[in-house]
């Protein structure tokens, strides 16, 4: 599947700083710990509907995750999966009486372009489930083989299911309690009523083929994959066991990263799937959840239509700390929008005070688990000296517009 354009990273100088991150597998913030090469995947879009803020919120965090790895001189290999085929979608291609295949490309286009429009950088690998379906297949057929997945009893529909205890290790990732699991699993497109199954949460791996889906032929008959074994595959073929970061929503915790994860386990007998799992906060809008359901999504492709600077609009959503629950205002927008003016005008100016210092706090800050907050003060206090007392150096508000641009992605 074809990605997106990347903006040039511009290289910086003085002393990068090594990235940590809050795990929630280990409830601590812990160095990430790359070699020359840094290994990241994060979960990508179900395409039936445009980029939301919450969607562009997660990609931003881990955006920066990659720039911050860039700056340390690693080699990043990024992977993103598309859910381009998943109940969701066809449910809404079946409402909007289109054709699901349509639907998903158009959406992951515009996906494409929002993202491009945001500069976040592109992933190595952007993978889509529907290509990976012989991939898919092959997995859950070894999984059966090996007792770690089953046939459910039924004579017309013996899907195939993941026992979930098959990995000896479920629940490690989340740290949830087994009421928890089984709410969010039934809340999260999980089947925990499903007759046959040996346990509620075991989790659906391979769906027979029904009358009006869409199927391909495997060694397991016709049918298409369960949501969570798509990423378990994808992220084990390009970046094997073991990688630096696994990325996504805090909605992903559970079940889809546990169940990921206790798949790729299972299936190879390694540990850990990823050194990291990372989790977003969710994005309100005005006091209330932001939600299909609700009407009040707020989408990237709108407020391009709009004309709002993206710029800005990236300002606005690094605001927060990355793992903080937030809510979205025109009051957020506006602060975003204010403050890249205020950071065009410094870096506009001939010259400014020292740039390096202010470098120095902005890579600190970052590869504190990305404390984003401080890092826009220590770059709002370089703007207000600029713009009120001046300075002296003509290569600081270069360097401060490059900084901005390398470390936030944001182009001044």
């Amino acid at each position: 599947m074809e990605t997106w354009s990347s903006a040039p990273v511009p290289a910086l100088p003085g002393t990068p700083r090594p990235l940590r991150l809050y795990d929630t597998a280990s409830a601590q913030v812990r160095p990430t710990a790359p070699g020359s090469t840094a290994r990241m995947y994060v979960c990508g879009i179900t395409p039936y509907d445009a980029t939301h803020l919450g969607h562009a919120a997660t990609y931003l965090t881990f955006d920066l995750v990659h720039r911050i790895w860039l700056d340390n001189g690693h080699d990043v290999h990024y992977v993103q999966n598309v859910t381009d085929v998943d109940d969701p979608l066809l449910e809404r291609a079946n409402r909007d009486q289109t054709d699901w295949v349509v639907l998903a490309m158009r959406e992951t286009a515009l996906f494409r372009e929002d993202m491009e429009a945001l500069r976040v950088l592109p992933p190595r690998h952007y993978i889509g489930a529907v290509e990976s379906v012989p991939e898919i297949a092959t997995a859950v057929a070894e999984l059966l083989a090996s007792g770690a997945a089953y046939r459910v009893d039924d004579a017309d529909y013996p899907d195939v299911y993941f026992d979930h205890r098959a990995s000896g290790r479920f629940g490690y990732e989340s740290n949830y309690d087994e009421a928890r699991m089984l709410e969010f699993f039934a809340e999260r497109g999980g089947d925990p009523e499903r007759e046959g199954k040996r346990h509620p949460l075991d989790a659906l791996l391979w769906r027979q083929a029904r009358p009006g889906e869409p199927s391909w032929e495997s060694e397991l008959g016709a049918g298409r994959p369960g949501w969570h074994v798509e990423c378990s595959v994808i992220a084990r073929r390009h970046l094997g066991m073991g990688f630096d970061v696994q990325g996504g929503g805090s909605d992903l915790i559970f079940p889809h990263h546990e169940y990921s994860a206790a798949h790729a386990e299972a299936l190879t007998g390694e540990q850990p799937f990823a050194r990291h799992y990372c989790h977003t906060g969710m994005v309100g809008l005005d006091g209330e959840k932001m939600s299909k359901s609700r009407g009040n999504l707020v989408f990237v492709s709108r407020l391009r239509g709009d004309g709002v600077d993206m710029a800005a609009l990236r300002l606005a959503l690094l605001d927060s700390h990355y793992r903080d629950d937030r809510m979205w205002t025109d009051a957020v927008l506006a602060t975003g929008r204010a403050r890249a003016e205020r950071w065009r005008a410094a870096v506009a100016l001939a010259e400014g005070p020292p740039a390096q210092p202010v470098l120095d706090r902005l890579r600190d800050h970052l590869s504190d688990d990305l404390d984003t907050p401080r890092a826009l003060a220590a770059l709002d206090a370089w703007a207000e000296e600029a713009l009120t007392r001046r300075g002296t150096d003509p290569a600081a508000p270069g360097l401060i517009r490059r900084s901005v641009d390398a470390l936030l992605g944001v182009a001044l």
